[in-house]
């Protein structure tokens, strides 16, 4: 099982099995924190009663080991691990309360034979279970499992939703795989267990309120207490023994990452590294920005240029380590990029992620913002529409649908009408073998309603499923380098901070963002601050996918996907022709490459 992962630590290997050979752990290492043998895990703690396999990184570990010192524990190692296995010793399984970190662990308790198991707030580190013959089996990812044989067996329903439309999870169920009997341990959820009780009951042990609105907060308050609670995310995340660089993509959420670290980084101690992907020749690539934030800051910047032919030749590489299908071409611009901090040797790199769930930097979340005011305050409403119109113009253009909906249909149809444009802009589901699509669509996941408020909308992107999946694609990528990614807009207090702010902290006069904006107007150059438009590594999908090894492979994962009696033949016929350019067409090409990986590894 751990052969399985060496890549995800390739420091050095660890496996221990009980006494009476009823539980065994194991564990691959990538040494970030403590890099003698001090950090080796399996670890154990209490003359042996507790014993750790822990993924992820605790980055209050040192105000933490300073409060159990405190109470007379003492230390051996200056890891971060056995402070989180001491505290667990200390205060059981309500030590997540205290932690701010990105984990997946399982302590076993020798004296009570059981089994705590636990994943971090937001699911940046994976954790994926099965019960077969009779034992209970977990891992970071999937394969690890596949070696240990628990079967390898597709689960259809799952399959059926992501080819009609798009769900590479079900939003009902978040536990639920693309492989049958497999499980995720849901993010900011727990379970205990025991030998003789292998079925795990998982439990939510962080929540956040986002009905829990401070109404009467300031605009001044709001700016110190982000500036406070994100300077000490960043500064908790910079804590290493390995070189510590960043992603920059060009973006506000990038961009401030790397301006805050070189504030913080005030006498030029350490040259901070970043790392990019640019496209030649393309519209949408972010070089000039990427300039920007080099010139303010004078990093060390660098750069990788991925392209189709990259693609075509990474592609099985890029599934083997994604395990499940992935959403479109720009998964291989970050796995370029984790290839280059590799190369470079720079071990963990900070990221931006999660701040557009955070802080509506999505364009759709205008939707949600006017729809909340249309409810509550129809001045403010018309305030905002006309500013979301002096920046964006109308930007649908002609007939607008949304708006037709709104004023015509009666309420309990404008969900039913959203899923109708839903499937006619997306749904594959002509193309689909008959008696598959037969067998399976009653198993159609259910569409998710409008949200009434921001916050409403914002808890759903962040705690629905949609971030965790890109969580997902940023662990494997960079454990595929044995690289590690570091989130501070995922600092837990931070997210409780901006679940608390008002929907106008963050849209405000047609701008997405605006506390940071704000609150980092003297961190952030003036073109960066003034951005509204929303990009990061955005490829030129289509055009690489004429690439004809990639258009072969695209041709023989359909015809596959025929023989499977998954797909339909027109399908391939379809994509033979290559007639017809429709969005649906292209959405087609995709799923059926990422499909046919399912079947063949």
């Amino acid at each position: 099982m751990t052969d399985a992962i060496a890549y995800r630590g390739p420091d050095g290997d660890g496996h221990w099995i009980n006494n009476v050979s009823n539980v065994g752990l194991g564990h691959r290492r990538l040494a970030i924190i403590d890099l003698s043998d001090g950090g080796r895990q399996p670890m154990f703690y209490g003359d042996g009663r507790y014993a750790i396999t822990y993924n992820g990184e605790i980055y209050n570990y040192l105000e933490l080991r300073e409060g159990l010192e405190k109470s007379d524990f003492k230390f051996v190692s200056n890891s971060d691990t056995e402070v989180l296995l001491a505290l667990y010793a200390e205060r059981g399984e309500k030590c997540l309360e205290d932690v701010d970190g990105m984990f997946a662990f399982a302590i076993w308790d020798e004296q009570e034979s059981t089994l705590f198991c636990a994943r971090d707030r937001f699911g940046e580190k994976p954790f994926y279970y099965a019960v077969y013959d009779n034992a209970f089996y977990f891992a970071s990812e999937m394969k690890a499992l596949w070696a240990a044989g628990v079967p390898r067996t597709i689960n259809n329903a799952m399959l059926y939703n992501y080819l009609t439309n798009n769900n590479m999870y079900n939003p009902a169920d978040l536990t639920e795989t693309f492989y049958q009997g497999i499980y995720k341990l849901k993010a900011a959820h727990q379970f205990l267990i025991a030998p003789d009780k292998l079925q795990p009951a998982q439990i939510c042990y962080w929540k956040v309120d986002e009905k829990n609105i401070n109404h009467d907060i300031s605009e001044d308050e709001a700016i110190r207490q982000f500036r406070v609670l994100f300077n000490e995310s960043v500064k908790r995340r910079l804590r290493s023994d390995v070189p510590v660089g960043s992603s920059l993509s060009g973006g506000l959420d990038s961009s401030l990452i790397v301006c805050t670290i070189d504030r913080l980084n005030h006498e030029k101690q350490i040259r901070q590294a970043t790392f990019s992907a640019r496209f030649k020749n393309f519209a949408k690539d972010e070089g000039k920005f990427m300039q920007v934030v080099i010139d303010r800051t004078r990093v060390e910047p660098h750069f990788v240029y991925p392209d189709d032919a990259g693609l075509a030749q990474n592609l099985e590489r890029l599934f083997f380590h994604q395990e499940e299908p992935f959403g479109s071409a720009s998964i291989y611009a970050q796995f370029c990029v984790m290839s280059l901090a590799k190369e470079t040797g720079v071990t963990v790199l900070l990221d931006g992620q999660g701040a557009d769930e955070l802080l509506a930097g999505y364009h759709f979340y205008f939707d949600d913002y006017f729809r909340e005011l249309k409810g509550r305050d129809k001045d403010l409403l018309q305030l905002e529409q006309k500013a979301y119109k002096k920046i964006y113009g109308d930007q649908n253009g002609g007939f607008d649908f949304k708006k037709f909906v709104s004023k015509v249909l009666p309420a309990g149809l404008k969900d039913k009408a959203r899923k109708m444009r839903y499937n006619l802009r997306n749904n594959t589901e002509p193309f689909l073998d008959r008696s598959f699509q037969k067998e399976f669509s009653s198993e159609s996941f259910a569409f998710q309603n409008q949200s009434r408020t921001l916050a409403e909308s914002l808890l759903q992107s962040t705690f629905g499923g949609s971030l965790e999946e890109l969580l997902r694609y940023a662990d494997r990528n960079s454990m595929a380098h044995s690289r590690e990614v570091r989130l501070p807009f995922l600092h837990y207090k931070l997210v409780e901070f901006l679940f608390s702010l008002p929907a106008h902290f963050k849209i405000r006069r047609g701008v997405t963002k605006y506390i940071m904006r704000a609150a980092f107007n003297d961190v952030l150059p003036p073109e960066i601050l003034s951005r509204a438009d929303k990009i990061g590594y955005e490829p030129p999908q289509k055009s690489w996918l004429a690439n004809p090894q990639l258009n072969q492979a695209v041709l023989d994962a359909a015809k596959s996907l025929t023989e499977a009696h998954i797909l339909d033949k027109n399908a391939v016929n379809l994509i033979e022709s290559r007639e017809d350019k429709t969005t649906i067409y292209n959405s087609l090409k995709w799923k059926a490459l990422m499909a046919a990986q399912i079947f063949k590894n």
